[in-house]
């Protein structure tokens, strides 16, 4: 269950032991027109007013929130081909904390953790250990410039990895339009549909690690004025593979929450 917990709070650390065999062009079929950019004194305008409109659209669905909860349902399978389920109560309160509370098949709660700017702290409550980590900790666990902006824009449905100074090319197909950018971590393809994110499929740029994953947001909900997609998959490829499915059974914005968390005196500190 620890595993399912940081799946879902920190899907990016995946990456950390990822060795994936796809690459990004596999995302590119010989029916898609690609597009690349180039500079306005070389007559490449046009390319760039179409990256710029469709960069706008994207930003314009960006999710602005104070607060965030969530009841999610998690499938997870390894690589080992065994299937797990899992129930996450989740909690945020924009660039403070995530909260969140895991149970197991019969209800329990097994795991408890709270992610601030500067840690993490996990309460295993099934083996009575509690663990604590900095944020830079897992910044050099990962390779990663991961913090808690990163995390809360991942698990609201907010591109992440996406730098529009560096977005090279575009890729047109009958109903979508998807931007590639190389930034400094990460080639990140990010499919729209009227300006909708889909897909984001995140490639490392460094060739001796290779480290890819593949998110998908489907079923969007218009609730309160907010485009939100309540089933997401995410499947990071290795020598295995891992799929993560993410089912949003309820979701509010912007309401008073609470964010217990207190350790017991008899647990074990890791």
């Amino acid at each position: 269950m620890m595993r399912v917990l940081v799946i879902i709070i920190v899907t990016a650390l995946l990456f950390a032991s990822c060795r994936p065999t796809r690459k990004i062009q596999t995302a590119i079929t010989k029916k898609d027109t690609v597009v690349s950019v180039t500079p306005p004194e070389q007559g490449g305008e046009d390319s760039l007013t179409t990256i710029r409109q469709n960069y706008k659209r994207l930003k314009e669905q960006t999710i602005n929130f104070t607060t965030f909860s969530a009841k999610i349902d998690v499938d997870y399978v390894g690589g080992d081909g065994k299937k797990e389920n899992a129930n996450a109560n989740l909690r945020m309160y924009k660039d403070s904390l995530i909260w969140i509370s895991v149970t197991g098949l019969f209800g329990f709660e097994g795991l408890r953790a709270y992610i601030t700017r500067d840690s993490i702290k996990l309460i295993n409550k099934l083996d009575k250990i509690y663990t604590g980590r900095s944020v830079a900790y897992m910044q050099e666990v990962t390779g990663l410039p991961l913090d808690l902006s990163s995390l809360q824009e991942l698990i609201i449905g907010n591109p992440v990895f996406l730098d529009s100074n560096n977005i090279v090319s575009y890729i047109k197909s009958a109903n979508t339009i998807s931007l590639l950018s190389i930034g400094e971590w990460f080639k990140n393809l990010v499919t729209l549909n009227d300006g909708i994110m889909h897909h984001s499929k995140l490639d490392d740029v460094d060739m001796n690690r290779n480290r890819t994953c593949d998110l998908s947001y489907d079923n969007y909900e218009d609730k309160k004025g907010v485009n939100f997609s309540s089933k997401r998959r995410i499947t990071v490829s290795e020598k295995s593979k891992l799929d993560i499915k993410l089912d949003f059974k309820s979701y509010g914005f912007n309401e008073t929450l609470s964010f217990p968390f207190t350790v017991p005196k008899n647990y074990k500190w890791n």
